[in-house]
């Protein structure tokens, strides 16, 4: 990994643990807030450290997008969990085969880039 690379993942993870440590629940109780913190501070840690043995520049900077898009949607949300996503038409098909891997090419399509690492966790 490159410095510049490298610094900037460090960036950013510095910039998610000064977000968790600011973060108000829209709620405004203090449970929710708590809870919400946590859940930042644990999906940040868990997310990196599950890909800190990345190597490639292409892989590596996919997942500086993802960060940065899950970063400006939960301050514009003010939620700090993914939002969901919808399957395309068709997305429970239970026929076998061809049109399968289709429907699965289309999830697979389908999903946004602040949503790529929710498989893997």
């Amino acid at each position: 990994m490159s410095s510049i690379t490298c610094a900037e993942v460090l960036s950013l993870y510095r910039r998610i643990f000064r977000i968790a440590r600011s973060w108000q629940a829209q709620s405004a109780l203090q449970h929710d807030t708590d809870s919400e913190r946590s859940y930042i501070v644990q999906e940040a840690r868990t997310l990196f450290r599950q890909n800190q043995q990345l190597t490639e520049q292409e892989s590596i900077k996919k997942c500086i997008d993802e960060c940065n898009a899950r970063i400006e949607m939960g301050l514009h949300y003010r939620n700090p969990y993914p939002r969901p996503t919808y399957l395309p038409p068709m997305g429970l098909a239970t026929q076998k085969g061809r049109k399968l891997r289709t429907q699965q090419k289309l999830r697979k399509q389908a999903k946004p880039v602040y949503l790529q690492s929710q498989d893997e966790t």
